[in-house]
Formats: structure tokens, C-alpha cells, sequence
């Protein structure tokens, strides 16, 4: 933490800033106690949440035919996203993945149709061959894995900032929004705060097995 003493009088007031440094020193241990937490859960806990997380999304946003809906391929620990899937192909949406730029310099990704055969890529996430894309301000809703959440719908993610990347045309307030950014997550991944960096874009709702989090963006 930074303190720095502001005033013109001779009674200096403290006020206490956090560095860019200081934030991802803090996010690095807060990620890694939250991937140890839920690394603990047991399968048919994790199965019944996926469960209970693709009927509650269904619920409340009431699936329908032609939305463009973004999931993500989960790697082991991420909420599975599966029985999202099935429902949202039973109501007729069409889905889309994201997929890194093949360039290894590169941090930008963009939206693929979950069509195909598929393949992983330099971090091991399954991603479609097909060409065809869509970028991420033409969703009509996103689905977001994360390792951490809070009730403002700041995110800790892996720590890689592809999904604040595609979404930070969100930061200018006279631009459309584009898409409703959902995060999904086990109950257990949610904590009282997450100190907020620059380049962060918050999520509109998130959704656990025990409950629906509307956030402030929302």
C-alpha cells in the first residue's frame, strides 16, 4: 500500500492508495487460496452445482432461440459448464467459444461458433478449428469462468485478462454495453471485496448453486 499525506493546513490527512503492483501482489494469493478451496469440492458436488447453475440461468434470463450465447470449455476446477450447454441447445441458441489469438505475443481473443472438430491451444483449453467468428460486442449474453467474485461484479480471473480485453469498449459509458456479461462460480468462490484495477470490467449478474448475485452493473 501506498500512504500519501495531502493538505494545506498543518493537520495532514492520510489517505491510502494501492499500487498496480500492490493489487496483483494481493490477487496472486487471494487467486491461489481460492483455487486451493475449490480444488476441496467433491465430484458430486461439483455436478450438482453445474446442475443447479444451468437451471437457474435458464430461470432467470429465459433461454431463447437465436441468442448468441458465449460458454466457455472448462478446465478441471472450473464449474463445469456442460448441462449449460445441453439446455441452451434444447432452446435453440447458438453458441459460441472464445479463442485466443494464435500468436503467442498476443492477449486478445474473439468469439468462435462451438462448431466442428476441436482443438486446444497453448493453455490447454478446447477451442473450435472453425474460421467463423463473432465479436464479443454482437453477444447477446456471455457466460464467464472465474476464480473469485464479489457482490460490486468485480471478477479475479486466471489471471490472464483476455475476457477484460474483449470487453473493455464497456469502460466508455456513451458506447453500447453489448452483451450481459454472467459469470458462474460454486458458492464458495464469492468474498467481501475485490480491490478494483483500471482495466477491470465488471459482470451484470453472477450465478452460484445457492443463489443469483445481481451486481451493481446489473
Amino acid at each position: 500500500m501506498l500512504l500519501r499525506f495531502e493538505s494545506n493546513d498543518p493537520h495532514r490527512h492520510r489517505r491510502v492508495t494501492s499500487s498496480p503492483y500492490t493489487i496483483s501482489a494481493t490477487r496472486k494469493a487471494l487467486r491461489a487460496a481460492l483455487l486451493s478451496q475449490r480444488r476441496s469440492l467433491g465430484p458430486a458436488q461439483r455436478a450438482a452445482a453445474a446442475r443447479q447453475v444451468a437451471r437457474t440461468i435458464d430461470t432467470v434470463l429465459h433461454l431463447r432461440s437465436q441468442w448468441r450465447l458465449a460458454v466457455y470449455a472448462p478446465v478441471p476446477g472450473e464449474l463445469d459448464t456442460t448441462p449449460l450447454i445441453e439446455l441452451a441447445r434444447r432452446r435453440g441458441c447458438t453458441l459460441y467459444l472464445p479463442r485466443i489469438d494464435r500468436r503467442r505475443l498476443s492477449r486478445r481473443m474473439r468469439f468462435v461458433a462451438m462448431t466442428g472438430p476441436m482443438r486446444r491451444n497453448r493453455l490447454g483449453i478446447a477451442e473450435p478449428v472453425t474460421a467463423r467468428s463473432l465479436g464479443a460486442r454482437w453477444l447477446d449474453v456471455v457466460v464467464l469462468p472465474l476464480v473469485g467474485f464479489d457482490a460490486t461484479g468485480l471478477r479475479l480471473g486466471s489471471g490472464g485478462g483476455y475476457y477484460d480485453r474483449a470487453f473493455a469498449f464497456r469502460h466508455n459509458r456513451k458506447a453500447w454495453r453489448g452483451p450481459l456479461l454472467v459469470g458462474i462460480a460454486y458458492a464458495c468462490q464469492q468474498i467481501e471485496r475485490i480491490t478494483a484495477a483500471d482495466h477491470d470490467v465488471r459482470m451484470d449478474l453472477v450465478v452460484t448453486e445457492k443463489e443469483i448475485v445481481r451486481c451493481a452493473t446489473g
